[in-house]
């Protein structure tokens, strides 16, 4: 594999090999990332690449696009199929982009929006002011509890009629458990404000009806393909039909202008695979991995936030083990584990710092491992939070996940001879 590339550029090659390494030789805890099929690879990876497409199937304005057409038409009906809706956009590039299209398809520059705070767990583009959403818009944040770091219904609530939101938002990276649209929709018809949902994190997990599909109760739902997925790194918008030219139109000609046909043709691989039964055992397998892994952590004395997790993913409160966030990813990089710096609900610490990490597991679930290996990356962590200084210590953990990698092999058909 990618012998032309050798040939025509070595010195990527070299870098795409030491990646590949990478991904193979280390335990990857990152809640956003996961490993896609060899057909999803080998689909992004086609001569779809070259066909501009702008448009849409049978309305496009360039010719040639019979079967590109053909591609995109399944993407979309596989995930009309898969998350039971009446629409689906299948163009977005990516979960920001797939947000920006619904709130250009209903809003107007400095409409309010109700969205969850990035500092409790929401996303750069519910409106942080640094990205398009926090600079076009007028954004009030709501948070969560402070006993239960859970969603506080009550507040959101007050916080709709207070401000009349034109737009709420649903829909986190970093919240652990989860969330009943059925309240959100309640909220949203008393506040007379549209609905959107961001499942990006979880849509593997609605895929496989292990969590509300908030078709349901939502007039938009958003998300990335990339994540629970397994799919290609882009996105895709769901929504009611009556919105439908709505969205298309914002998409096209709104934000985007040529579709990335290579990758809507492996978005429609990512959703046949989710179709089958074997990928609802995968997410039940997720789910299972993340509550035991959060159950090891707390017997070493970790703190985890809100108590347990319902997802793929949960929150480590780092403060009693004296470490900030940006410390820990680091030290356990050093290791050759990866997780992110996270903030934690109502942290003191700014976001390049943080007093915690995500963990999720969707990759190591995809490379097979299970309560047994949940235990020993537990093991793992506490080893190295508890040896960070002792250089001898944490080369031995090195060693011990190096053993436990190659008991799972990733990828095994690409071969590096690194």
């Amino acid at each position: 594999m990618f012998e032309n590339l050798k040939k025509v550029d070595p010195q990527l090659y070299q870098i795409i090999l030491s990646e590949i390494e990478r991904q193979k030789g280390q335990i990857e805890l990152i809640a956003s990332e996961n490993f896609a099929s060899l057909a999803v690879l080998e689909t992004a990876a086609s001569p779809l690449t070259n066909k501009y497409a702008e448009g849409y199937p049978r309305a496009r304005w360039y010719g040639g696009c019979q079967f590109v057409d053909k591609a995109e038409d399944l993407a979309r009906e596989r995930a009309k199929t898969l998350f039971k809706c009446e629409h689906a956009n299948v163009q977005p590039h990516s979960g920001t982009q797939a947000n920006m299209a619904v709130l250009m398809a209903v809003l107007n520059l400095r409409d309010t929006i109700l969205a969850m705070d990035l500092a409790c767990g929401g996303h750069l583009s519910h409106g942080h002011p640094l990205n398009f959403s926090g600079k076009f818009y007028n954004v009030i944040a709501y948070g969560l509890n402070k006993d239960t770091e859970m969603l506080d219904y009550d507040e959101i609530l007050s916080l709709a009629l207070k401000h009349k939101p034109k737009l709420i938002i649903a829909g986190a990276s970093a919240y652990p458990r989860i969330i009943d649209f059925s309240k959100f929709r309640e909220i949203a018809d008393k506040a007379g404000a549209y609905l959107l949902v961001d499942m990006a994190h979880f849509a593997g997990l609605v895929a496989a009806g292990l969590y509300p599909n908030p078709c349901e109760f939502a007039e938009f739902v958003t998300s990335t393909t990339h994540k629970t997925l397994r799919g290609p790194r882009a996105g895709f918008i769901l929504c009611r039909k009556e919105f439908a030219k709505k969205i298309d139109t914002a998409v096209f000609p709104g934000i985007q202008g040529g579709p990335f046909m290579h990758i809507i043709a492996a978005k429609a691989v990512a959703f046949g695979l989710a179709l089958k039964d074997e990928f609802k055992i995968y997410q039940e397998k997720v789910i299972e991995n993340a509550k035991i892994f959060a159950r090891y952590l707390q017997d070493y004395g970790f703190r985890i936030v809100s108590g347990t997790t319902d997802t793929h993913l949960f929150l480590v409160d780092l403060l009693s083990k004296k470490l900030t966030g940006k410390e820990c990813t680091l030290l356990l990089e050093e290791v050759d584990i990866t997780v992110n710096k996270n903030l934690i609900p109502f942290d003191s610490k700014p976001p390049v710092i943080t007093s915690g990490i995500r963990i999720g597991t969707p990759a190591i679930t995809t490379r097979g491992m299970g309560p047994e290996e949940m235990k020993l990356i537990a093991d793992f962590i506490n080893t190295a939070v508890s040896n960070k200084d002792n250089p001898q210590k944490l080369r031995e953990i090195k060693s011990r996940v190096k053993g436990l990698v190659k008991e799972f092999p990733l990828y095994p058909e690409i071969r590096t001879g690194q």
